[in-house]
């Protein structure tokens, strides 16, 4: 089953404190993963940031927001407490408990509205949903998106020369080749029997990946990869790169699984998100700091 939103588990999450004893949070998380029957997948499946378990910051968002509103308290660190108001809310038998229902008590106003008064509207006023973490994770993804496609028409037009440039940057970045003036020298040759250069796996040239460019619009089809693919052959080669500004036809990617040499294929907008990851052709506009507590930090509180 989907992972529930962070508002899903609100309910849930108060009537597992119910009981007025003290949690640990950790293994209220647990518990509502085995009430939803969570898969090991799901349970560990992480933030598009990496670093963080969806469906632990959901549970972590839910408390948070039910603590603004009054109904839980955190005694001590890691610990979750029901309040009076909590079992008061308890007792009323709610179908559910979400944003609209904590918008009742005054101390859950006030926190919304500093929210807003601190954070653009297009953050606060999301998808219910989704929590402020991923709404700032999926705007990030929006935008990164449209770059690379912004770039992709920019690669398109640029010249065959500059795009074997190009090809040279992201590689020597993406840690191939060695430096960027011995990458050079092999990149970018006449294309001698389908390959346009030869560039070392790591600094030490224990192997070296054979590189096909193509600065296309056409989709690349099966032939095309075949004649790379004997020509990598026809030098006892066993790695390959063909790297296209266009796309390949299900054809071509099905042909690279099924022989014994390792042909990676990247298409355009592959080619435009490595470069986005590797800064090659962008720069950063703006960082914006997402922070947690240290919890080394009180460790001996």
């Amino acid at each position: 089953m989907a992972i529930p939103d962070y508002q899903a588990l609100m309910l849930p999450l108060l009537s597992s404190i119910g009981d007025g004893q003290e949690h640990l949070f950790k293994d209220l998380v647990d518990e509502l993963a085995n009430q939803h029957k969570l898969t090991d997948d799901e349970r560990k499946q992480l933030l598009p940031s990496g670093g963080t378990f969806t469906f632990s910051s959901r549970v972590s968002w839910a408390r948070t927001y039910m603590k603004k509103a009054g109904l839980v308290d955190q005694p001590k660190r890691g610990c979750m407490l029901i309040t009076e108001r909590g079992k008061q809310v308890l007792a009323s038998k709610p179908k559910s408990i979400n944003v609209k229902f904590l918008e009742q008590f005054p101390e859950f106003i006030a926190f919304r509205d500093n929210q807003k008064s601190d954070i653009p509207s297009t953050i606060v006023e999301p998808a219910q949903t989704s929590t402020p973490e991923e709404m700032l994770e999926d705007t990030h993804r929006k935008l990164n998106s449209q770059l690379a496609n912004e770039l992709l028409e920019i690669v398109k037009s640029s010249s065959p020369a500059f795009f074997e440039r190009l090809v040279v940057s992201l590689l020597v970045k993406m840690g191939y080749g060695g430096t960027l003036a011995d990458a050079a020298r092999v990149i970018g040759r006449s294309g001698d029997e389908g390959i346009d250069g030869i560039i070392n796996e790591d600094r030490l040239g224990l192997d070296a990946i054979y590189i096909q460019a193509k600065r296309w619009e056409a989709v690349i089809g099966r032939p095309e990869i075949q004649k790379f693919v004997g020509a990598l052959q026809g030098q006892r080669a066993h790695k390959g790169v063909f790297i296209t500004t266009s796309d390949f036809t299900k054809e071509a990617q099905e042909y690279v699984k099924n022989i014994s040499n390792k042909v990676v294929l990247l298409n355009g907008l592959t080619l435009a998100r490595l470069m986005i990851e590797n800064n090659v052709g962008v720069s950063v506009a703006a960082v914006y700091e997402v922070k947690k507590i240290d919890s080394d930090y009180f460790v001996d509180e």
